[in-house]
């Protein structure tokens, strides 16, 4: 009986060792929409990385400016996560670059070449080589103040992805 225990556990523990030594596939991306803003990031770089990645691509660039401690940008990313398919859109039509506003980096030279911003989460939407085509005060995408949901409206959100998107 203590053989028969050893040989399953061996296997186990063999079949294990193996799963997990398996190497990532780094061509696999998580989406940008649910990475944190990261006050350690270089913003410009990751515009001008996003420039790059644009221009192979065909695709919109959409900055998403905001912060960990901003609850509307969570509700935003959860609007996302939430909605494969509005996810899955952005994702499609979107190199999505998330700029930081914090204490430890408030990012002022490079949001100083952008139009100000009234309030957070705030998205502009640059055309492949990096030019703003649109400036979007999310505040204008949420659902009514007296609405039951507090957060941003999905037909609201996805109807400006497909507006801006090529």
């Amino acid at each position: 009986m203590k053989a028969a225990f050893r040989s399953i556990l061996t296997i186990t523990v063999l079949t294990v060792s193996l799963i997990l030594a398996q190497p990532i596939d780094s061509t696999k991306q998580t989406s940008k929409q649910h990475q944190k803003f990261d006050p350690a990031r270089d913003a410009q770089k990751d515009i001008q990385d996003a420039i790059v990645l644009a221009k192979k691509s065909n695709k919109r660039i959409l900055l998403d400016i905001g912060g960990e401690w901003c609850i509307w940008c969570h509700r935003l990313d959860s609007l996302f996560i939430q909605n494969k398919d509005l996810e899955n859109y952005l994702n499609k039509h979107y190199v999505v670059v998330k700029i930081n506003v914090s204490k430890e980096n408030e990012n002022k030279v490079v949001l100083s070449k952008y139009p100000k911003v009234a309030g957070y989460p705030h998205i502009f939407i640059l055309n492949k080589n990096g030019q703003l085509i649109q400036s979007q005060d999310t505040g204008e995408l949420e659902f009514p103040k007296d609405h039951p949901y507090k957060g941003h409206d999905r037909t609201k959100v996805f109807a400006f992805l497909k507006k801006w998107a090529k």
